[in-house]
């Protein structure tokens, strides 16, 4: 089994515990991660008193309401966004990993053995996100695939319920929608600032672990991506993924790191420093989660945890009754898109009205005559639309100067291009205006729809977009 030193493949070496590993991390002389499975080593680490003062604890803290614990007092990170150091781009990639065993011999039971496809760095948000644009031109529709949703970012609703520990930086990070940062020189309370979640050195317990619940109501796994960007020496070795179907948190947060009803979705993979991994499961999750349990290897850090998927609405039961169609707690996905220069179309389908600019739809300047920018939305469920609801909340000197938004009912496994025969027009070009919501009647009420098209004239920016209307029976 080949292990990662420094960002190096070395040669094998005698099996070590994870454990072991952490106390190697340690040691200056010898900066190893091993991600073997276990032979017989033991997890406690040896402590002197102090150090042991200092780690032990009677229970592991658990949130009582669904909201993070903040341990250290800090400034609201968003006003220094301007000041950070974003990863370059040119950053190396650490040494290929072989694939952690499923199994370790101070875990408290074993997890199933679930087959994945281990995605590179740079294939990751392809893989997964929703990045096409200019699809709609493609002369081969059947390329465009329906993406999936990050179904626990903070951004749609996910939040974390309970975790064992967030001594260095705080939980609540791993679900950030935007890329980890770092601030060279920082300093707080218990150490430097890391933007992401770390847990104290030396776990007693096999494993650290975080439960999050997701953003919407449920949703099947494709995929799962764990980012250690700028955690190295203090990075994750290994994680583990597992869910559960709920409608009790209580319940899912007594059962702590125990086996409780979880189920795995991705056994034991191993990790590394400062980089982006992620795994494609072969094949999606045969059931719906409402709630995932992050486990961590004995200990350490992770800047970003991100769950791929479809979200499974829960619809009202009263078939007469509207809602939104497109928003993507309600399985609604943006598609594909014209340009998405400054702000990505995903977030036309979050809920809420967000809190700046940098969390809408908003392309780049156009500089010809006759120019539109466009968004294909696929609903999350068809059904016959009764409003349309334009929002361009903080767009005060960039928005559209009109909008128009056309409708598609489409059946095949591929997706509809921008110039689909069969698109009509539901809301005329329309007139619009800064920071303010635009509710428009749907011209055509008789027709179930499965997809949008919102059109922008000529460019600009866009907020919200909602799509009232009754489930299709």
């Amino acid at each position: 089994m080949a292990t990662i030193a420094e960002g190096r493949l070395i040669e094998p070496m005698s099996m070590l515990s994870i454990a072991k590993a952490s106390q190697l991390l340690a040691e200056e002389s010898q900066p190893l991660v091993e991600v073997a499975s276990a032979s017989s080593a033991e997890v406690t680490q040896p402590q002197d008193k102090e150090e042991a003062a200092s780690a032990q604890v009677d229970e592991w803290p658990i949130i009582a309401e669904p909201e993070p614990v903040m341990v250290n007092e800090e400034p609201d990170k968003t006003e220094e966004a301007a000041a950070v150091t974003e990863p370059p781009a040119t950053e190396e990639k650490p040494a290929a990993v072989e694939e952690a065993s499923n199994t370790f011999e101070d875990d408290p039971y074993p997890l199933e053995d679930i087959k994945a496809t281990l995605v590179a760095a740079e294939d990751i948000d392809k893989t997964f996100r929703s990045s096409c644009i200019g699809m709609g031109l493609l002369p081969v529709p059947e390329m465009i695939l329906t993406p999936q949703t990050d179904m626990i970012s903070a951004a749609i609703g996910g939040k974390i319920l309970a975790f064992s520990d967030e001594w260095f930086a705080e939980a609540a990070n791993l679900l950030t929608p935007t890329a980890p940062i770092r601030q060279p020189g920082k300093m707080v309370y218990t150490g430097a600032w890391y933007d992401g979640w770390e847990t104290r050195r030396h776990n007693s317990e096999p494993f650290d672990w975080v439960i999050v619940r997701l953003g919407v109501a449920s949703g099947i796994v494709v995929g799962v991506e764990v980012d250690t960007t700028f955690f190295s020496g203090n990075h994750a070795p290994a994680i583990s993924v597992e869910g559960c179907f709920s409608q009790d948190d209580d319940e899912i947060i007594s059962w702590k790191g125990a086996r409780g009803k979880w189920e795995a979705i991705l056994g034991v993979q191993a990790c590394g420093p400062s980089h982006r991994f992620g795994w494609k499961l072969n094949e999606p999750s045969s059931k719906q989660y409402t709630h995932i349990r992050l486990n961590m290897y004995p200990d350490g850090g992770i800047a970003r945890f991100r769950l791929f998927g479809h979200a499974v609405p829960v619809f009202p039961d009263n078939e007469k009754e509207i809602f939104d169609l497109a928003a993507a707690q309600n399985g609604g996905v943006a598609i594909s898109c014209s340009d998405q220069h400054f702000g990505t179309k995903d977030n036309l389908l979050l809920p809420g009205r967000g809190t700046d600019m940098g969390d809408g739809w908003e392309t780049a300047r156009s500089r010809t005559k006759g120019h539109v920018d466009w968004a294909v939305i696929k609903l999350g469920a068809p059904g016959h639309i009764s409003k349309v609801i334009v929002d361009t909340a903080h767009f005060r000197g960039n928005f559209p100067q009109k909008v128009t938004v056309e409708a598609i009912s489409w059946s095949a496994e591929s997706e509809p291009t921008v110039t689909e025969e069969g698109w009509k027009t539901i809301v005329p070009p329309s007139k619009c205006g800064p920071d303010q919501e635009h509710a428009f009647e749907c011209a055509v009420r008789d027709t179930p729809f499965s997809h949008v098209k919102l059109v922008i004239i000529p460019d600009g920016g866009v907020k919200r977009l909602r799509v009232l209307g009754t489930r299709k029976v």
